[in-house]
This record gives C-alpha cells, sequence and structure tokens, in this order.
C-alpha cells in the first residue's frame, strides 16, 4: 500500500472521522494567562518554539531554571535567547512572519500548555537586564503576545512514558554528538576531540 492511499483531503472527511469536539477541549482555550496557566509557564524550565518563514518552517527548544519566561502581563510573555548555534532561524521568520505557537513541559507533569500568538525581537536595554545570569544579558528578548492559550491533557505523556525513569535511553547506545557532526561533514569536523571538549565548553557557554 502506497503512503498516497486513502487520503484525507478535505475539512468535512477530518471532521467526520473524528466526530465533535471534546467540550474540555472548548472550554480550556482563553484568549489571556489566568492564575493556573501563570503557575504552569512559571514551572516550566522548558518550551519549544515553533514559527514559520519564507524558508519554511522551525522549531527551537529553549530550556532555563524554571520561571525562565517571564508573563509581563496577562497577554505577553518575554523568553531570553541564550547564546546558541546563531543560525537564528526562529528569529529570521518572525522578522518578517510573526505568528508563533509555544509547547511549555514540565518534568514529571503530564499536562503541556501551549500558547498561539505573535512575536516580536526585543534589544531594550532595561527589559535584558531583567534577565541577567551572572552578569551576563541575553542576546535580545522574544516578546509573545498571545491570541490563545490552553492545556492538553496527560495522555500524550503517559503514552510515551516521557518521565518514566525506567524508559531512560543510555546515551551511549547512541551516536555521540561528535560522530554525527564527523559523519555529516565527511570527518572535517567533529570527532573524538569534540566530544572530550564539549562538556567544558558547554558550561562555558550557557550563558
Amino acid at each position: 500500500m502506497g503512503t498516497n492511499d486513502h487520503l484525507v483531503t478535505t475539512i468535512e472527511q477530518l471532521e467526520t472521522l473524528y466526530g465533535e469536539k471534546n467540550p474540555n477541549s472548548i472550554v480550556k482555550e482563553i484568549d489571556h494567562i489566568n492564575d493556573s496557566y501563570r503557575k504552569l509557564i512559571e514551572k516550566a524550565p522548558f518550551v519549544t518554539v515553533a514559527t514559520s518563514g519564507p524558508e519554511g518552517l522551525d522549531c527551537s527548544p529553549k530550556g532555563d531554571a524554571p520561571g525562565f519566561v517571564h508573563v509581563l502581563d496577562d497577554k505577553t510573555l518575554a523568553i531570553p535567547d541564550r547564546p546558541g548555534n546563531n543560525r537564528l532561524d526562529g528569529f529570521r521568520n518572525i522578522v518578517r512572519d510573526p505568528r508563533i505557537a509555544l509547547l511549555f513541559l514540565i518534568p514529571g507533569i503530564g499536562e503541556t500548555l501551549r500558547v498561539n500568538g505573535r512575536a516580536s525581537i526585543s534589544i531594550n536595554p532595561e527589559l535584558m537586564q531583567s534577565f541577567a545570569v551572572n552578569g551576563k544579558l541575553p542576546r535580545c528578548v522574544l516578546i509573545v503576545h498571545i491570541e490563545s492559550i490552553y492545556f492538553h491533557c496527560s495522555k500524550a505523556i503517559v503514552r510515551s512514558k516521557l518521565w518514566d525513569p525506567a524508559t531512560q535511553v543510555d546515551r551511549k547506545s547512541l551516536p555521540s554528538t561528535g560522530t554525527i557532526i564527523a559523519e555529516l561533514s565527511h570527518g572535517k569536523l567533529g570527532g573524538e576531540k569534540y566530544d572530550r571538549e564539549a562538556p567544558e565548553k558547554i558550561k562555558a557557554q550557557l550563558y
């Protein structure tokens, strides 16, 4: 059977396939941060950031100590951008298409929190200073203006056993970062030296 067989190609087919929306999925979507959603955001040390632009889509991870995403008001979030690979895929998208989606994860918690809205990039000195760590400022701050926010139930996390220690994968069972880079660069980059130096480099470049 080919992958192009029996495709769902219309909204009518899709709605027939799934039926009516669960009433809970409607009531939990709002256009602002309430007290419960604020508490989830303040406990989250990890968020994925999805954007769209002329070159395509991007979904990037952002992580720091819980509460690193600041709630500026009930319609606005601020996310610091720490040192990274300088690809700037998401930021290039935002400059040209401000639409953005976030997914917050909290270790040990089944529910996830989603945000849809529009983003801008700020280098406001006062705002940047509010995110300083050990005297180091972020490169910029991502401002997210919320259009909708809602949480997902825990089914996906339960099915995946994401937080179950028994399912954790031994890092040594997978190719190392240096090995992957060496393979992709045909030996010009990466390798054993990269793997040896990576832990100290990561620590030195966190902020």
